[in-house]
C-alpha cells in the first residue's frame, strides 16, 4: 500500500465539480494504469461511479475483463454496485479512506460466499477523504 496512490485519488475526487466528490485509482505493478471521479450527475448515468469508470478504463489499457493483480485506491467505501465490480473484475487489493457508516457494505461481505476474495484494508488518510465529503455536502446545503 503506498499513500501517494491515495493522494491521487483524493485529487482526482477533488475534481468533481456538481457530482459527490469521491475518487478511484487503479494500480498494476507499482503504476497507476487509470483513474476517476463520479460522473452520475454530470452524466445523468446512474453506475458512472469512479470505481465502475476507474475499472473500464483499466480493463480497456490491458485489454482483459480480469484485473487480476490490480489494486484499486477509493477515497470512500465502496457502495455494493461498486464493490460487485471491483469482485467480479478480480481486482487483489481494495484501499479506501473513509467508511460508509450507513451501509457497511465491506463489514457486510461476510455474509455472502464469492468466487473471488478481495484483500481490503480501509481508513487510509480517513479524516481527508472525510473532509472532502463534509466540505461537498456542506456547500451543497448551502
Amino acid at each position: 500500500m503506498d499513500i501517494q496512490f491515495m493522494e491521487k485519488a483524493l485529487s482526482v475526487a477533488n475534481k468533481s465539480k456538481c457530482d459527490v466528490p469521491i475518487g478511484a485509482v487503479v494500480v498494476n505493478n507499482g503504476k497507476i494504469i487509470s483513474f476517476a471521479h463520479n460522473t452520475n450527475v454530470k452524466s445523468k448515468l446512474s453506475t458512472n461511479h469512479a470505481e465502475i469508470l476507474a475499472i473500464n478504463k483499466a480493463c480497456k489499457k490491458l485489454k482483459t475483463n480480469k484485473l487480476v493483480g490490480c489494486d484499486i485506491y477509493v477515497t470512500k467505501e465502496p457502495c455494493l454496485m461498486c464493490m460487485g465490480a471491483i469482485i467480479n473484475s478480480r481486482i487483489e487489493n481494495l484501499f479506501f479512506g473513509c467508511y460508509d457508516t450507513r451501509f457497511n457494505v465491506v463489514k457486510n461481505l461476510d455474509n455472502f460466499k464469492f468466487n473471488h476474495s478481495v484483500n481490503i484494508v480501509g481508513g487510509i488518510m480517513e479524516k481527508e477523504c472525510a473532509l472532502s465529503l463534509s466540505k461537498f455536502f456542506k456547500k451543497l446545503r448551502g
